[in-house]
């Protein structure tokens, strides 16, 4: 797989140095996703977030009683409202986290404290963390996973610190395991000092630098507290991801897609967190099943090597870009928990990440209890723009589709067929199913939630080549995933383009050919639009969800909300809920007189339109007035090119 080199177009200082363009301020493409605790629970602090540019709100599972997290929900409700934006809601699960087990006091805002119980460590003390029913004390820490002991030997490297801490701060223990007592104590030797506070987890770090030799704890992908947290807050409110931590291999997504299936939440999506050297083992499979990433930096930095990470890092978001499913970043600005701005590294972290390709920065403690919530999304959203400034779309384009090309090319050399051959419904059905061309679920069924991959992503088969790299046998599987499954079918789906994508693609050369400000895409899932944004154009999508009734055969229901806010995770895309109208013309009108409001296009900017008329899908270029308020009217309002 080709590696994406950075080259900045312009290497003057001097304007580098320029203050930011104010009318930059009505557009970042990379998305932001805030936490919700204590420091921003507040209708008015959500509010603040919300206009700074934050995009999803998350609700971590791992902490907290159910009564909070309810209370927190019903205050975005709220703060939407007041800023007539929409923000998407993320549900984060506790799942197969261990624990140091210590009492805590509930506050008068519902939250758990365990203020008080400080617990200092000197380097070179001995810890002893046990399985045993006890008190927990400056030496002697219970842990909550009765078969912790069992999985531990002497040289063994554990993680103990504060819940969403960095790492490098003073709530954080590395420990050297020494011994194994009876099956119930792991006595270790502290090789830091730490003073311990707060949410007390532990890490246990793959103890091989390039294999998995540890044994992995049995705990139940969905805690019990998981499962009866989506159950019932799925009744008030639409849940619009998960975030599924500890995702270990593909039957992880495929068991969380059953259990939300079972209990009506078929619409929510999941992004699979990876969060140790098992889940990069079994990325390809995790890749294919799940709707998105997050590359949890925390704890994955402690499973990989230091110098391991960036390159990690970087195949994981380029993998995701090639295959046109979202990917999020983790841990990015740890500093602005205490501090006002970031430090020099954070900064360039974040800059580097967007080049990277990454669809949006996911902020931990700095917005669950950090004293600057509102100014860490500012200055995510801030850096974020100005990278994008430069970020090489033209390259990123060509990259895609020269990929593309180069997997038919390699299955065609290998197997002397075209992947049209051996999957020609790819080449017909990727129109017919895609985007509302059904009205609803029928009776007794659940509409297909998701598209498959040989319809419209159509590198997933060299993301699962490239994978390969952190398996024992970095290249010797390339042509055996070039070939067939058991069941004699491509790995899940062809490479070759398809004319979904093809659309898409044409879409944003279109855009930029034409020096477009805005491309608007119809949409009913969001499909078509995510596409567009596969290719990074540098202009915003504008994507128009116009809602619709459905029917579950007992009722009637609007459904359009749930699949705009899905929007907000993929980069470049701006959702807005669009009103049915009997002309497309209209509906275009009226978006882009919204889009003019919003300051992203101009009188006489051209804006390209990506719209489906009857069975077909084409391309449409127009231009705005005079006045900004809809579509210059002429005796041909836009040219309309068949790509099908």
């Amino acid at each position: 797989m080709k590696s994406k080199s950075h080259f900045l177009q312009d290497l003057n200082l001097t304007s580098i140095l320029d203050p930011a363009d104010p009318q930059d301020k009505n557009y970042c493409a990379t998305k932001i996703v805030g936490t919700i605790g204590p420091a921003c629970q507040a209708v008015d602090k959500q509010v603040a977030m919300l206009e700074a540019g934050m995009s999803a709100a998350r609700f971590d599972l791992t902490w907290g009683p159910i009564e909070y997290h309810r209370r927190s929900l019903d205050n975005l409700q709220t703060a939407m409202k007041h800023t007539r934006k929409l923000c998407a809601i993320m549900l984060d699960t506790l799942g197969r986290e261990v624990m140091i087990r210590r009492p805590f006091r509930i506050e008068a805002d519902g939250w758990p404290n365990q203020a008080g119980q400080e617990i200092s460590v000197k380097m070179g003390q001995t810890l002893t963390l046990t399985t045993r029913d006890v008190e927990c004390t400056d030496t002697v820490l219970p842990v909550t996973y009765s078969k912790f002991a069992g999985m531990m030997e002497s040289g063994d490297t554990l993680y103990v610190g504060r819940y969403l801490v960095s790492g490098a701060d003073s709530a954080s223990l590395y420990l050297e395991v020494i011994e194994v007592i009876d099956d119930c104590d792991v006595v270790c030797v502290a090789k830091n000092e730490a003073l311990l506070d707060g949410l007390l987890t532990v890490f246990h770090v793959e103890r091989s630098s390039d294999e998995l030799l540890n044994l992995q704890n049995d705990l139940p992908l969905l805690s019990e507290y998981d499962k009866e947290c989506l159950i019932s807050l799925a009744l008030d409110y639409e849940i619009d991801f998960i975030s599924l931590s500890y995702t270990r291999t593909v039957d992880d997504v495929i068991e969380a897609r059953a259990f939300l299936d079972a209990v009506g939440l078929h619409n929510t999506k999941i992004f699979a967190k990876l969060e140790s050297r098992q889940s990069l083992l079994n990325f390809k499979g995790i890749l294919n099943e799940a709707d998105g990433i997050i590359i949890s930096r925390g704890n994955l930095g402690l499973d990989c090597l230091p110098e391991k990470m960036a390159l990690v890092q970087k195949t994981l978001i380029q993998s995701c870009n090639l295959v046109g499913k979202p990917v999020l970043i983790t841990r990015v600005v740890d500093t602005m928990a205490v501090s006002p701005r970031p430090t020099r590294a954070e900064a360039t972290d974040v800059a580097n990440a967007v080049l990277d390709g990454v669809d949006g920065i996911l902020l931990g403690q700095e917005t669950l209890r950090g004293f600057f919530p509102i100014e860490s999304v500012q200055t995510l959203v801030s850096i974020a723009r100005q990278a994008e400034k430069v970020f090489d779309h033209h390259y990123h384009f060509d990259h895609l589709l020269d990929t593309a090309y180069e997997v038919e090319e390699g299955y065609y050399q290998t197997t002397g067929q075209s992947p049209e051959a051996i999957s020609p419904q790819s080449s017909q059905g990727d129109l017919s199913d895609t985007d509302g061309a059904h009205d609803g679920p029928t009776p007794g069924r659940r509409a297909p939630r998701r598209i498959p991959s040989n319809e419209s992503f159509s590198s997933l088969s060299l993301a699962i080549k490239a994978m390969t790299r952190f398996g024992p046998s970095s290249y010797g599987n390339l042509q055996g995933m070039a070939k067939s499954d058991s069941n004699g079918r491509l790995y899940h789906g062809s490479p070759y383009i398809s004319k979904l994508e093809s659309i898409s693609s044409s879409a944003v050369r279109a855009a930029d050919k034409v020096g477009a400000s805005l491309i608007v895409v119809y949409t009913h899932t969001g499909r078509t639009a995510q596409l567009v944004a596969k290719y990074r154009p540098p202009m915003p999508i504008l994507t128009l969800v116009v809602p619709r009734l459905v029917s579950d055969s007992l009722k009637w229901k609007l459904e359009g909300r749930h699949n705009a806010r899905q929007c907000l995770l993929t980069r470049g895309l701006i959702p807005m809920l669009a009103t049915p109208q009997p002309h497309g013309d209209t509906v275009l009108s009226e978006a882009i007189s919204a889009a003019s409001r919003m300051g992203i296009v101009n009188p006489n900017n051209h804006v390209v339109a990506v719209q489906r008329i009857h069975e077909d899908f084409c391309v449409k270029i127009v231009s705005v007035d005079a006045m900004g308020a809809g579509i210059k009217r002429t005796l041909n309002v836009g040219k309309c090119v068949p790509l099908v």
